[in-house]
């Protein structure tokens, strides 16, 4: 999956008028702002839901390949277990000022042979330089969130 075509930024909704968030899409930021992010960032923080339905954050390595996000974890680590009984998924970068959030579904990478694997090799290692190799993760986001200073630049990008 790739997202060579993002949607247009539109803004969050907020249920409270009093956040201030502008009705108008003038002043959102720009898709380069998320590959920017997440190309650089070190961390991703991984929010799933166990199956008694209590929350389950970790932070992880991970790269952005095609404007998508690849990250690993063995089979049997907890937030790895989460997944493979429900594919939700949250993932948000470290900072609460400059703040990326990810929302959507994930699919699992398994085969050695996978046609992207030497490229998403490729980006851990320029990131990490280490090769990860499968298995791996892929969100499919349905929605992302990210400001630089809320309410003023609060952007949201829909996917169908």
């Amino acid at each position: 999956m790739t997202l060579n075509n993002p949607p247009a930024p539109s803004r969050p909704y907020i249920a409270h008028e009093e956040y201030g968030i502008p009705k108008s899409v003038k002043g959102t930021l720009d898709w380069s702002h998320v590959v920017e992010r997440m190309e650089k960032a070190k961390n991703y923080w991984v929010a799933t839901v166990r199956p008694d339905g209590r929350l389950h954050t970790v932070p992880v390595w991970g790269v952005w390949v095609d404007n998508v996000a690849y990250f690993g974890g063995g089979p049997e680590t907890r937030w790895s277990r989460n997944l493979k009984a429900s594919p939700e998924v949250a993932v948000h970068l470290e900072s609460g000022d400059d703040v990326l959030i990810l929302e959507g579904t994930v699919d699992r990478i398994e085969d050695p042979e996978h046609p992207l694997l030497k490229r998403i090799d490729d980006a851990y290692e320029q990131k990490y330089q280490m090769r990860h190799g499968p298995p791996l993760w892929v969100l499919r986001p349905r929605v992302i969130l990210a400001w630089t200073q809320f309410p003023k630049d609060a952007t949201r990008w829909k996917f169908e």
